[in-house]
């Protein structure tokens, strides 16, 4: 399978768009923990970039090992980094697509070098004051959106290895706040943690079965969803 490319950059940047910025999320389909957005700014030279074309791709088809070593490269060679954040009483709050975009917002807006373009993952962002393009499966297409969904992933994965000694027996060093069956088990035993969605359902199910204490809300949102 090719690798994430330069095509829709090398377009961009002939239509005279030199900051092009690709950006992703990781989390969105978590039991707990924050979604996190990363916008990475690529040099428009495809020269400077050979280093990362046929190695830099969709953060779910890499190994935690690749994408942690992608991820210091990926920063040598990015004009411009930025991440963003949205924790889970947020996501509860507003719901995990607009808390996603809030976070791909913060992520554009942290960059060093203001962007004059985005290529996003599927989703566009509502009050930006730059063009933009949402791409189905952008991650695997762009080499922009590839290396943003590398920085956010490796991002959340640090944050949530950090997070697991503030809240003990979840097990979030190992699945990182999505659902597995170690992490149900858990959920089960202990009840939720102020790092989970209440309003996801899998947690409020669990829930009303009788784990933990205190209600919980329930939204319409995911299930298992993909760890990324």
């Amino acid at each position: 399978m090719e690798k994430a490319g330069l095509a829709l950059e090398v377009e961009l940047w002939a239509a005279g768009y030199r900051r092009v910025a690709g950006l992703d999320e990781a989390g969105r389909g978590a039991w707990a923990g924050p979604v996190v957005a990363a916008a990475v700014i690529l040099p428009p030279d495809p020269d400077a970039l050979a280093p990362l074309l046929g190695r830099v791709d969709d953060s779910k088809c890499l190994s935690p090992e690749v994408r942690e070593r992608l991820y210091d490269l990926i920063r040598a060679h990015a004009l411009a980094v930025g991440v963003g954040s949205v924790p889970a009483d947020e996501i509860d709050r507003v719901g995990i697509v607009p808390a996603t975009k809030a976070a791909m917002i913060q992520a554009a807006g942290a960059l060093t070098s203001p962007p004059d373009f985005l290529l996003l993952d599927y989703l566009t962002l509502p009050g930006v004051p730059w063009p933009q393009r949402g791409l189905p499966h952008g991650d695997a297409l762009s080499l922009s959106i590839a290396a943003a969904s590398i920085i956010a992933k490796v991002t959340r994965d640090r944050l949530m290895i950090t997070l697991d000694s503030a809240c003990p027996g979840y097990g979030f060093a190992q699945h990182k706040g999505y659902g597995t069956a170690g992490h149900r088990a858990a959920l089960g035993r202990l009840g939720p943690c102020p790092l989970h969605r209440l309003s996801f359902r899998p947690v409020a199910e669990l829930k009303s079965r009788g784990a933990g204490s205190g209600g919980m809300g329930e939204q319409e949102n995911g299930g298992v969803g993909e760890l990324r």
